[in-house]
């Protein structure tokens, strides 16, 4: 054997064995990584990388007069938009006082606040069509005009119809309470649709003690922290007052309301109307008309081609746009030649000379349509079009179809026939049904009161036994309680029997859905799979695909959809910011609004005031609007499904009748029966588009009249696509059970009907999951197979869904509330509560 030498063993080096670890290797993955492509590139920059990085790699010098150049842009901007408020080259501010408590006398914090003790020349009384308290003020003192509007605060629209327009609102407060409760009604309305700037102001607290005063100070002091967290009370009982507090109306900062700002709107202060001798082309008169509405442009530039919506009362188009004098000029004289006198002396215009010029006319190939509904093709979706033989076979079966009424088993021919009629019922049954909960809930209920009449029953027969309260006409009036006594008899005359029987159904109705949600009873008249057979079963309802265009109802024919409402919302928003021309803001104008009806007059007439807004592209078409709301704490009425409701949403006003869903990120939502309490709700109605962001507001109206507020929210999207999904639960008794099967009844009654339902999963109140494994007999017994053995005291149950839609129920004429008024039922509740 040849030995090796030392240099060549120590080159060959060591030798890995079989008992090696070898590591997998690393798997970056088909991308390459970043040391391959540097290699790639061999230095080369692309010219894209290249400007980027020069654009970011600024010096520190370069970067801090940047950040200061845009601090100094915000900062002048925000000082314009305050400075031209309540100037000459901007629209008076608008001021409304609102009292919140009965006691407080209003027209004396007006008469302080106009009087020249402070320094304010009332040039303009009633000053806002259909207020009567309002004023046109100027302070020359300030350079300022003001324009003070103290509406009728039992009237709730006009209230919030003012309040939405108004830069600053004036709450004044008793010195001992606060407000009232009907002041804390409209507190909450106000803050659901957005506050703007606001200032406390209190009266008559040097009429009390030393010491009363202090003790009302500092209980009001914690009334205020509830709603008013960082706000001051303002004493308001001088004129010495009502300056500073005119002082500090023109200098605080204003609050934006994004519904608001983004959209041309004004406050009516003189309108007239024109009707119509005849309509274009040479047709007779139509009863609408032409309505001429003067008021100040706020907001954001106006545009005659856009549409306007007059809130009440619908859409409608824009004439022409005029220039009339200002009433309420803020002139002040710059030559030397001037009349001498104080400093910041008013010279005030002769209005009536001033012509009225034409700003702009609408162009009727640029100007917005008034269509707010798609139109409809009844044959969209058909494929082929029947010959004329098909359509006489038809013609001729329809007529045999009349003329066959036989009775039942005559030929084999009629027996089939009568067959099909009866199908062709259930289904027609079906179909009429527009609301399956009603007849479900209704099943319901009727079951509950016919166990709570045999209650009664039992126990009216046990006390028969016993000689009590269940015994003869006689022993009844000799065991009654005396005669109600005056305040009783007072407080059954202001009840309505039939309303309260009404709310005592809705009750019954919430609590039976509370303790048993959506379960309904199998019907023994006609089968399961007829009856509900616009339902399916879900695998999952997270996870299971719906198709949000399968099996649409009419209705979605006449409603219009964006391909991405968020995109073409941020579009409509950014155009609108950038527009610069048409009636600018804080000019004094003119509108001619056409196609009026004269209701319009009629509402003007009646002390209620006129708000005008312009309409963003595509804001007058229909669509299915969501709104999350949720419900008052203080209120506790029933509120159902499909249900009619008064909405208040931005600056639109509309009846509609919603359905209501669970709010969730999932793509399909649960339907909720009844408006819950303890949890945020969507709603959805068939409503115009509006571009959020935007308030809401939802009453009920009483049979009295009267509206209550029973939700607030905001807009959430609009979304036609946006499946809504009711469930009903079909429920079972286990007869007979097994390790891992159980004999179930009482969830049908016949075979066909377990046939028809044996591929929905099955579900148990106690968790356990399973299938219909076969049917046995033909009274409705069917075995099943689950995952585990059941309990004898476990349900067993059936989810069906189907997908909901609202009801087109719009209506832009929401009804006038009757005004508040405190009446003796409500005084003598008030005294029940605080004894």
């Amino acid at each position: 054997m040849v030995k090796m030498a030392a240099g060549e063993e120590n080159q060959q080096g060591h030798r890995a064995g079989v008992y090696k670890q070898k590591n997998k290797g690393h798997k970056n993955g088909k991308h390459r990584t970043k040391g391959e492509i540097e290699k790639d590139h061999k230095g080369r920059v692309s010219v894209t990388a290249l400007t980027k990085k020069q654009r970011r790699e600024q010096k520190r010098m370069d970067r801090r007069h940047q950040a200061n150049q845009h601090r100094k842009n915000k900062k002048d901007m925000v000082l314009t938009e305050k400075r031209r408020l309540g100037s000459k080259d901007g629209p008076p501010h608008l001021v409304v006082v609102v009292t919140l408590h009965a006691g407080v006398d209003a027209a004396a914090v007006a008469k302080l606040l106009c009087s020249e003790g402070a320094g304010g020349l009332v040039r303009q009384e009633r000053c806002v069509s259909g207020v009567a308290e309002s004023f046109g003020l100027i302070l020359p003192r300030f350079k300022q005009r003001f324009t003070l509007v103290r509406p009728d605060t039992a009237d709730l629209y006009a209230l919030l119809d003012l309040a939405k327009m108004a830069d600053s609102l004036v709450f004044v407060l008793d010195p001992t309470e606060g407000w009232d409760s009907y002041g804390d009604y409209c507190l909450s309305c106000l803050f659901a649709q957005g506050l703007p700037s606001h200032v406390l102001v209190g009266q008559g607290a040097p009429e009390l003690s030393g010491k009363r005063r202090v003790e009302s100070k500092r209980a009001l002091a914690k009334i205020l922290e509830y709603r008013f967290p960082d706000s001051r009370l303002l004493p308001l009982d001088t004129e010495q007052d009502a300056l500073l507090i005119l002082r500090h109306l023109s200098a605080q900062r204003q609050r934006k309301l994004g519904f608001r700002s983004r959209r041309p709107h004004l406050v009516a202060q003189s309108v007239s109307y024109t009707p119509s001798t005849s309509a274009p082309g040479g047709a007779p008169a139509t009863g609408l008309g032409t309505l001429h509405v003067s008021g100040y442009v706020r907001g954001c530039p106006l545009q005659v081609d856009r549409l306007v919506h007059l809130t009440g009362y619908g859409d409608f188009q824009l004439s022409q746009v005029d220039a009339p004098a200002d009433p309420l000029p803020l002139i002040f004289p710059t030559t030397r030649t001037a009349k001498p006198g104080k400093e910041g002396e008013v010279d005030m215009q002769d209005t009536d000379a001033a012509p009225v010029r034409i700003l702009m006319k609408a162009d009727p190939a640029r100007r917005e349509g008034l269509q707010a509904e798609a139109e409809v093709d009844p044959m969209d979706g058909e494929q082929t079009w029947p010959t004329d033989t098909e359509l006489i076979e038809a013609e001729e079966t329809r007529k045999v179809k009349k003329l066959m009424k036989v009775p039942k088993g005559t030929s084999d021919y009629q027996a089939s026939w009568i067959g099909e009629e009866l199908d062709g019922d259930a289904e027609s049954c079906d179909d009429d049904e527009d609301d399956d909960e009603d007849d479900d809930e209704d099943g319901m209920m009727d079951e509950d009161m016919e166990e709570d009449d045999e209650d009664i029953d039992s126990q009216c027969a046990d006390s028969q036994t016993a000689g009590s309260l269940c015994g003869s006409d006689e022993e009844q009036e000799e065991l009654s309680p005396t005669e109600p006594s005056g305040a009783d008899q007072r407080y059954d005359d202001h009840i309505d029997e039939e309303e309260e029987g009404e709310g005592l159904k809705r009750y019954r109705e919430a609590r039976a859905h509370e303790l048993f949600p959506d379960e309904v009873d199998t019907p023994l008249n006609m089968p399961a799979k007829n009856r509900f057979q616009r339902y399916r079963g879900l695998k999952s309802f997270r996870s299971t695909r719906w198709d949000p265009m399968e099996n649409l109802p009419p209705d979605y024919s006449r409603i219009f959809q964006f391909k991405s409402f968020d995109r073409t919302r941020r579009r409509i928003l950014a155009e609108a910011a950038k527009e610069e021309e048409g009636a600018m803001v804080g000019w004094y104008v003119t509108l001619h609004i056409i196609d009026v009806p004269p209701s319009v007059m009629e509402g003007v007439a009646a002390g209620r005031p006129l708000v005008v807004v312009s309409l963003m592209p595509h804001e007058q078409k229909m669509s299915v609007m969501h709104l999350l709301v949720r419900r008052q704490p203080n209120n506790k009425d029933t509120i159902k499904a499909k249900e009619e409701l008064v909405f208040q949403c931005g600056f639109r006003r509309f009846r509609a009748s919603p359905i209501f869903s669970q709010h969730t990120t999932a793509d399909k939502h649960k339907m909720e029966r009844f408006l819950r309490q303890d949890a945020p709700t969507v709603v959805t109605v068939y409503a115009p588009i509006t571009f959020p962001p935007a308030g809401t507001l939802v009453f009920k109206q009483r049979d009295d009249g009267m509206q209550d507020l029973v939700a607030t929210g905001s807009l959430l999207s609009c979304d036609p696509q946006r499946v809504v999904l009711k469930r009903l639960v079909l429920s079972g008794h286990p007869f007979k059970i097994n390790k891992h099967s159980a004999v179930v009844r009482y969830m049908f009654f016949n075979r066909e009907d377990i046939l028809w339902f044996k591929p929905v999963e099955l579900r148990t109140k106690w968790g356990r999951r399973g299938h219909i494994k076969m049917a046995l007999g033909t009274h409705g017994h069917m075995k099943c197979q689950f995952d585990n053995q059941l309990c004898s005291q476990d349900t067993v149950m059936m989810n069906l869904f189907k997908r909901a839609y609202p009801r087109w129920t719009y209506d832009p004429y929401a009804p006038i509330p009757l005004p508040w008024v405190k009446s003796e039922l409500s005084e003598e509740i008030e005294d029940a509560d605080m004894d």
